[in-house]
Formats: C-alpha cells, sequence, structure tokens
C-alpha cells in the first residue's frame, strides 16, 4: 500500500491513445506517518480525487489495470482510492480493521 497527498493537477496537450479524458494529478509519496517520501509525481487518477486528499496508489501494472477502459497504456501510478480515516497504532503499525461507516460508495 502506497500512500500519498495530491498536491495538484497535470496538463497534457497530446496523450498516447487510450488515455484520453484521463485526469492526472501531482501526489508527494507519503511513509506510514504521512511525511514525504521522494520527489513529487504524476499519477493517473480513477477515484475523483481532488487537492489536498489522502490517496492510495499502486505502481506497475497494477495501475495500467486500474483504467476503466483500455488496459495496455503506459501508466506507472495511478490513485485507486481515497483515504477516509487512518488510525496508526502506538507500535507503528496500522490498523486495517474495516469499520461500519457510510460514504458515497456504500
Amino acid at each position: 500500500m502506497l500512500l500519498g497527498r495530491v498536491k495538484g493537477t497535470a496538463v497534457c496537450t497530446l496523450k498516447y491513445p487510450g488515455t484520453e479524458g484521463l485526469k492526472l494529478l501531482v501526489v508527494q509519496p507519503l511513509n506510514k506517518d504521512l511525511k514525504p517520501l521522494g520527489a513529487l509525481q504524476v499519477a493517473a487518477d480513477v477515484v475523483d480525487a481532488g487537492v489536498g486528499d489522502l490517496c492510495v496508489m499502486v505502481r506497475s501494472r497494477e495501475a495500467a489495470l486500474a483504467l476503466p477502459d483500455v488496459k495496455f497504456v503506459p501508466v506507472d501510478l495511478a490513485l485507486v482510492g481515497v483515504v477516509d480515516e487512518l488510525h496508526v497504532l502506538p507500535d507503528g503499525s496500522l490498523d486495517y480493521t474495516l469499520k461500519r461507516g457510510v460514504n458515497r460508495f456504500t
């Protein structure tokens, strides 16, 4: 699981076939303490994230598979989830327990 915070948008005048209409966002990768980790990167957005959102990202082949239409496109980073809550336990591990809640997807 990769975490990242959306910092802005990227605009392309020319796009590879299959990526037309795909929103590109500039993302800052984060570690589990939500501290910046490395340089800013551009990610394909499939979950309608916005600036300031904390997101879950996937890389490599999984990023291309996350796209809604064409699966053979040169995409190496995709946002696949927007984080609503994140609880880090005192020992530094993450709590993966799914809690009952209400959002626009349930």
